[in-house]
């Protein structure tokens, strides 16, 4: 029997290696196949580099390159030239590129693209006789993408998710819910959380707080573009524990201020809630140090359950604990008063006393917390951490 070549072509509609949340979950899952022994080609979905381009920083006896193929459309193509390219042409381009390489992946592994990305790449897999491993992260649902439950967007998710997905060869899941969805297929299935190069991420080393400081949360996100996030109920509760007298601040990172009193109901926010904007992705890091607790709190559904929030793990990595309510699998690595601090829900007043609880903690166990986040994060999120498990599970097809 010829032995497959032993590099791993990892396609989708997503920028690379930085610019979006598929961005970062792609970065973690090729970092660990190259640890793994695997040389990966990440053909993404921007336009550059337009030549294969080995991406520096990643530790392994394997490597990873990318390059552009435009499949993801241009600001200036329109809603018409958007609406074509996406739900007609996606995939193409990449297909394309697959037929051009001097030798065939051992591989292929799809994130993104939908029912479109997975007709032309499943057809040139089976033409192949090469395996197609999708990683899936959400749950769709219509009430968060364009055009609603009855738009062609949402079909084309719920059709891969229910039609695609399953005859793939292998299926690589964010959390367990997903997992337990697609085991019940019978189809070779492994479960990894977001990862990120924890071990590289430099953590300034903070002094004991002192007790007299202010509590600094944070929120970097966008609420408009994932309406699963409640910061209007973060902003509430802050002003209430503001007015039982507790000194506190929450910095908001991505949305505009316009914004922020939109999701206020127009209302002038607490003193304390400052809007910062947009920072680039390489200063997340530092907004998260800067502070003694990121806060997530998100309504639980379905669509909650399956994905997983890379702002979480990109939090414990930075050494900020995290005051969340616990949706997916967050509550196999958020142990109460460990690495945050655990609303039971995600209403109000449970916020509110979550918040309390955080404004009496001393700078002593808030130190204390900042370590045990930083611990977990190294256990559970550093991509080296998966090398094992993700080269034992691509070895399946060699």
């Amino acid at each position: 029997m010829t032995r497959r070549s032993r590099w791993i072509a990892c396609a989708g509609p997503f920028l690379f290696p930085w610019g979006e949340a598929g961005s970062r979950r792609v970065y973690g899952l090729v970092a660990s196949l190259a640890a793994a022994g695997y040389d990966v080609v990440v053909a993404g979905g921007g336009p550059e580099p337009r030549t294969m381009t080995p991406l520096p920083g990643v530790d392994g006896p394997g490597s990873v390159s990318h390059i552009g193929l435009a499949e993801k459309p241009p600001p200036e193509a329109g809603p018409l030239g958007s609406s074509i390219q996406t739900l007609l042409r996606w995939g193409q381009r990449t297909v394309r590129w697959l037929d051009a390489q001097p030798t065939k992946p051992s591989h292929v592994l799809v994130h993104g693209g939908q029912a479109q990305y997975m007709f032309h790449l499943q057809r040139w897999c089976r033409r192949n006789n090469v395996p197609l491993i999708v990683d899936v992260v959400d749950w769709f649902n219509g009430r968060y993408v364009r055009g609603g439950y009855l738009g062609p967007l949402h079909a084309s998710m719920k059709l891969a998710m229910h039609y695609y997905y399953p005859r793939c060869d292998g299926v690589i899941a964010i959390s367990s819910y997903l997992e337990a969805h697609y085991r019940r297929a019978g189809m070779p299935i492994l479960r990894v959380p977001p990862t990120l190069d924890v071990k590289n991420l430099t953590v300034d080393a903070r002094p004991t707080v002192d007790d007299s400081y202010p509590l600094t949360l944070v929120y970097a996100g966008n609420p408009h573009g994932n309406k699963k996030d409640l910061l209007g109920t973060v902003i509430e509760a802050v002003g209430r524990v503001q007015r039982d007298g507790a000194s506190i601040e929450l910095q908001i990172y991505g949305p505009t201020l316009g914004e922020v009193r939109n999701l206020f109901d127009g209302r002038s926010l607490p003193d304390g809630v400052r809007c910062l904007g947009r920072v680039p992705q390489a200063e997340v890091a530092s907004a998260l140090q800067g502070a003694d607790f990121s806060v997530l709190i998100r309504r639980p559904e379905r669509a909650t359950d399956a994905g997983f929030s890379t702002k979480f793990c990109e939090s414990l990595a930075s050494g900020t604990p995290v005051i969340a309510n616990l949706t997916s699998d967050m509550g196999r690595y958020l142990r109460p008063n460990r690495e945050g601090l655990i609303c039971r829900d995600h209403t109000l007043a449970e916020v509110t006393e979550a918040f309390r609880a955080a404004a009496r903690l001393s700078g002593e166990q808030r130190g204390l917390m900042r370590q045990a986040a930083r611990s977990q994060a190294l256990e559970s999120f550093d991509y080296r951490a998966y090398a094992e498990p993700l080269g034992r599970f691509f070895r399946h097809w060699d």
